[in-house]
C-alpha cells in the first residue's frame, strides 16, 4: 500500500512538473510571437496557458496587450480588468485599460458619486487584498501593544500615549481590515462583465421578440443584475437596465 501511495505521488509530481514545463515553453513562445507581431499566435498560446488552469497578473496583462494589438478591444478590456483585480495598484495596467476603453463606441455618462466614496475607493485600490490584510494584522498588534501600555504603565504620560494610540491604531485596523475584505470580495465578484459582441441590442424582456431599448457595443462594461436561462438582466453606468443574451458578454 505504501509503495502504491509513493508511486501515485511520484506520478502526480511528474505530471505537475510536465505541465509547468509545457506552460513555460508556451509562455516563451507566446512572448516571442508578440514581439514578432504575430498577435493571433500569441493570443492562442496565452489562452492555452489559461486553459491549463494557470493565471497571473502578467498573463492577463500580456493577453490584454495582444488582444488590443489585434483589434479585439472587448477582450483586451476584459483581460486588463482581470489583471487589475489581482494588482489594483498597477499603474501600467490602469493606463492601458484607459487607452483601450477610449476605443469603445459607447459614451456612457456615469451616475454622480459622493466624493467621499470616490476618495475611499481610490485609497482602497492603492493596495491589494493581501497587502491590506497584512497591514491590518500589524495594526492590530500595535493596537494591542498600546492597550497593554495603557493598562500596565505606572506613568501617566505613558498611559495617555497608550490610550490614544490604541484608539488611533484600532481605528486604522478596522479601516484596513474592511479594505482587505472589500478587495477580496471584488476579486471574486461575478456580477461585472464586458460586452464582447460588436453590437448587441438590449431588450425590454428576456425574449428575442421583445422591444429593443438601446444598443451596446464591444468593450462596454455592464453589471449583471439577474439571470434567466440564456439571458442576463444588466445595468450600465448611467443606471439604464435591460436584457441581453448571456453569450454576448463575459464575466470579469
Amino acid at each position: 500500500m505504501k509503495r502504491l501511495i509513493v508511486l501515485l505521488l511520484a506520478a502526480g509530481a511528474a505530471t505537475m512538473l510536465r505541465a509547468q514545463t509545457d506552460n513555460a515553453l508556451l509562455w516563451d513562445r507566446a512572448n516571442t510571437a508578440y514581439v514578432n507581431g504575430d498577435y493571433r499566435a500569441a493570443i492562442e498560446r496565452y489562452d492555452s496557458i489559461l486553459g491549463s488552469g494557470q493565471a497571473s497578473v502578467k498573463l492577463y496583462y500580456n493577453l490584454g496587450n495582444a488582444c488590443f494589438k489585434s483589434g479585439e478591444i472587448g477582450r483586451s478590456i476584459l483581460n486588463y480588468n482581470r489583471a487589475l483585480r489581482l494588482a489594483p495598484s498597477n499603474s501600467d495596467i490602469r493606463y492601458n485599460l484607459t487607452i483601450a476603453q477610449s476605443y469603445t463606441k459607447d459614451n456612457i455618462e456615469k451616475m454622480p458619486e459622493f466624493f467621499v466614496l470616490r476618495w475611499l475607493r481610490a485609497v482602497r485600490t492603492l493596495l491589494g487584498s493581501n497587502a491590506w490584510a497584512w497591514m491590518s494584522l500589524g495594526l492590530l498588534a500595535l493596537a494591542l501593544a498600546s492597550a497593554l501600555l495603557y493598562l500596565l504603565s505606572g506613568r501617566m504620560s505613558l498611559r495617555k500615549t497608550g490610550f490614544y494610540g490604541a484608539i488611533v491604531l484600532g481605528t486604522l485596523f478596522i479601516f484596513s481590515a474592511a479594505n482587505a475584505s472589500i478587495e477580496r470580495g471584488e476579486m471574486f465578484d461575478s456580477s461585472h462583465a464586458i460586452v464582447l459582441n460588436n453590437a448587441v441590442p438590449v431588450k425590454s424582456s428576456p425574449d428575442e421578440q421583445s422591444k429593443d431599448i438601446f444598443v451596446l457595443h464591444e468593450g462596454t462594461s455592464v453589471e449583471i443584475v439577474s439571470r434567466l436561462g440564456a439571458w442576463c438582466e444588466i445595468s450600465i453606468a448611467n443606471g439604464n437596465k435591460g436584457w441581453i443574451p448571456a453569450s454576448a458578454i463575459e464575466v470579469i
